[in-house]
């Protein structure tokens, strides 16, 4: 069976480090705890779309060594297509050193390793994944010009193309835009891209104006606990955020943006696969971990 949702981008491994606080330049801290887990930013939400009810393939890269095929077996076992996850040899697989705080915020040191080897001629061997595909989406976490091949095929192909501009640090190359159907950043990610500070509901707007003047179709300012803003032609629409107490943020965004799409695949309307995936990511930041925390469509089933 050919997938409905086909994510391009990064797989890896996440060294997590629990403390009280995050430390300072050149401070050594007593941490609480250490785990390793699956993550990756393109992995995340492959493991999102499968759980919450979605046919899902990942095309992206690990390297020749533990980590790899770790990640590689953590998709398959939740039913994520594999079969364009290569192996890059003599080099790492991605790694993303994180440290979460007792408030549940966190800082993140990625090494790309076998991502940063995806190139668009990677992708373009997987082409008939693409073709068969109803959404693509794709992050920033492996090669800007892969992502930019990726975005135009999509285009090309009729494709519902979403683009989760994380991490963003600067604006986006102008051409990207109009081969975006859904563009999707966090507060500090819209206001990179846009040049506007987002710190509440109308600065959101304003910014989300902003980025669909540039030639996004329509943007998914996801907010944290003030909920999300979209932004379309006929105006703008805010989706209050569930209430939760939050234990560790790490994958949010990501189990947002899976939900979202399995949502869309699963015949949903946009502003009810904005909730659903709205939902899943509540219940995502009550757990710890990245991979770990994003639930299962049956969690959710009322």
């Amino acid at each position: 069976m050919s997938a409905k949702v086909v994510v391009v981008g990064s797989l890896n491994m996440d060294l997590v480090a629990r403390a009280q606080r995050l430390p300072r330049a050149g401070e050594t801290l007593p941490g609480d705890s250490f785990f390793t887990v699956p993550g990756g930013k393109g992995a995340n939400q492959a493991v999102a779309v499968a759980r919450l009810g979605g046919s899902v393939a990942m095309i992206g890269n690990v390297g020749d060594d533990a980590y790899g095929q770790q990640l590689r077996q953590a998709l398959f076992v939740e039913g994520v297509d594999c079969r364009a996850v290569d192996t890059c040899p003599g080099v790492s697989s991605g790694v993303a050193l994180i440290t979460v705080d007792a408030a549940s915020q966190n800082c993140i040191v990625i090494i790309p390793g076998g991502n940063g080897l995806l190139t668009p001629q990677s992708v373009q061997r997987f082409d008939a994944l693409l073709q068969a595909a109803e959404v693509i989406i794709c992050q920033l976490e492996v090669p800007t010009e892969t992502v930019a091949w990726t975005l135009a095929r999509g285009r090309e192909l009729g494709k519902q193309v979403i683009l989760n501009p994380a991490p963003a640090t600067g604006p986006l190359p102008a051409d990207w835009f109009a081969n975006v159907d859904y563009l999707a950043p966090n507060e500090s990610e819209a206001e990179a891209l846009s040049g506007i500070a987002v710190t509440d509901l109308g600065s959101a707007r304003r910014a989300g104006e902003r980025l669909r003047q540039l030639g996004a179709g329509k943007v998914i300012i996801t907010l944290g606990a003030q909920g999300a803003l979209l932004v379309t032609a006929h105006g703008h629409r805010h989706f209050p955020a569930p209430q939760v107490q939050p234990l560790d943020t790490t994958a949010a965004g990501d189990t947002f943006i899976g939900g979202f799409a399995a949502g869309l695949v699963r015949g949903m309307e946009e502003g009810e696969a904005i909730a659903f995936g709205q939902r899943a990511a509540a219940l995502s930041v009550t757990r710890a971990g990245a991979q770990p925390s994003i639930p299962y469509l049956a969690e959710l089933t009322p």
